[in-house]
């Protein structure tokens, strides 16, 4: 019986080993401080996405063995056509910037009286 107990002892503490170098090293490394232009995909993360998921697309595609009556080319072709509409979305939105929002006005715009009801026609 004691022969066999060695290998949950040993497969604990490997786990235990592995658990504490783990956490060691992410206590000292402090997390990266992030700006809206330094997250994943700058600033057009949707953009970035959809970039990402059209690459996996295409990949599938490309891997996959039947050619399924010539769907599998236009789909390819499509998803090809996508990446380049991204692209130039990108180059869009860096040539024609967001105007800053205005700050909400401090002062209360005038109010105009209401128009006066007629009064009601006599019987």
């Amino acid at each position: 019986m004691r022969t066999n107990a060695w290998l949950p002892i040993f497969a604990l503490a490997t786990g235990l080993l592995l658990g504490a170098s783990t956490t060691a090293l992410t206590q000292t490394t402090a997390p990266p401080t992030q700006t809206p232009t330094q997250r994943p995909g700058g600033r057009h993360p949707h953009i970035a996405g959809a970039e990402r998921a059209l690459k996996h697309a295409e990949r599938q595609l490309e891997e996959a063995a039947h050619h399924y009556g010539g769907h599998r080319a236009k789909a390819l072709e499509l998803v090809k056509q996508a990446e380049g509409e991204l692209k130039q979305a990108v180059e869009y939105a860096k040539a024609n910037p967001p105007a800053p929002s205005k700050p909400a006005s401090t002062t209360t715009p005038a109010t105009t009286p209401a128009p006066a009801t007629p009064p009601p026609p006599k019987q």
